[in-house]
């Protein structure tokens, strides 16, 4: 089958190389030429505008777009909407949120677009491991995309799956990093308790690879868990500031309008949230606020 993949950062880039390996003609474009031609090294075809993409495939053509979500997404897909032709199927691999997506599925729709969105885990291990994917759209155009999918994957039947019409693949990707971000704030805190217990000298390293056999709590992120450790148990080379990418943020606000609790998932992004603050207002004011009433010392900077 043939596809074009539009955006080759570290994760389109990959996937593309994973499905010239499966056999497949891809065609390539990105804003950085020498992207493209390390591509076209490995075999695929380079475009250098969509419009090129347009004229190197056969109707009905396929783009899968892996861009930054957001506003370049947008563009992208308007800008891939005008030199499309009705029948050919516009991919979205990206972080978008769901309610876009159900947005941008009408507006092609009206225009005889087809529109898939896949809501893709992997990150830099994919290109060996395969990529989890979580699918949105017609389920009759998704089944025709399914060799697309199968070499993707981790295996043909594993890791992926159609899960409902369009917005629903994003939706289910959106959950699937707030449960994440969770996860990932429970081994940070774990590990900080037990690096704290000076008195028993804890190899933390050592701890984590214990855990990663046989332990209830073993996991893909534990595995990385061990990896981070290994060289510098201190991570003296790291810098206590955590980004988020947004996901986290929607999965809360969406808990808040379906009225469900979740407070591990919002607490860890709040935890995010206050590792980019230095000497953060709050905690000099509740400083100042023990002094007021109490008298209790406080430092001053």
């Amino acid at each position: 089958m043939e596809i074009a993949m539009v955006g080759l950062g570290k994760m389109g880039a990959n996937m593309a190389t994973r499905l010239l390996r499966g056999g497949h003609r891809v065609v390539v474009y990105d804003i950085n030429e020498a992207a493209i031609q390390a591509l076209e090294s490995d075999g695929a075809e380079g475009a250098h505008t969509l419009a090129e993409i347009a004229a190197k495939l056969a109707a009905p053509r396929t783009v899968w777009v892996m861009v930054p979500s957001g506003d370049i997404t947008e563009q992208t897909i308007l800008k891939l909407a005008e030199v499309l032709a009705p029948g050919d199927t516009i991919v979205d691999g990206g972080n978008s949120n769901y309610k876009d997506t159900q947005r941008r599925a009408k507006m092609l729709q009206e225009k005889g677009l087809n529109f898939i969105d896949v809501g893709t885990s992997g990150g830099i291990w994919g290109l060996a491991e395969g990529y989890s994917m979580m699918i949105g759209g017609s389920a009759e155009v998704v089944e025709r995309h399914r060799p697309i999918f199968e070499t993707l994957a981790p295996a043909s039947d594993q890791g992926w799956g159609y899960v409902g019409p369009n917005g629903a693949g994003h939706f289910v990707k959106m959950i699937h990093n707030g449960i994440e971000y969770g996860l990932m704030q429970a081994y940070a805190e774990g590990f900080e308790i037990l690096k704290a217990k000076g008195e028993f000298g804890l190899d933390l390293h050592q701890i984590a690879e214990i855990w990663r056999y046989g332990s209830v709590v073993r996991s893909w992120l534990l595995d990385l868990t061990s990896n981070a450790l290994a060289d510098d148990q201190n991570l003296k080379d790291i810098q206590a500031w955590v980004a988020d990418s947004g996901e986290g943020r929607w999965t809360v606000f969406e808990a808040i309008d379906l009225d469900v609790a979740a407070p591990v998932i919002t607490l860890s992004l709040q935890r995010r949230l206050r590792s980019r603050s230095e000497a953060p207002f709050s905690d000099r004011l509740l400083a100042a606020l023990r002094n007021q009433f109490g008298g209790h010392a406080v430092k001053k900077v």
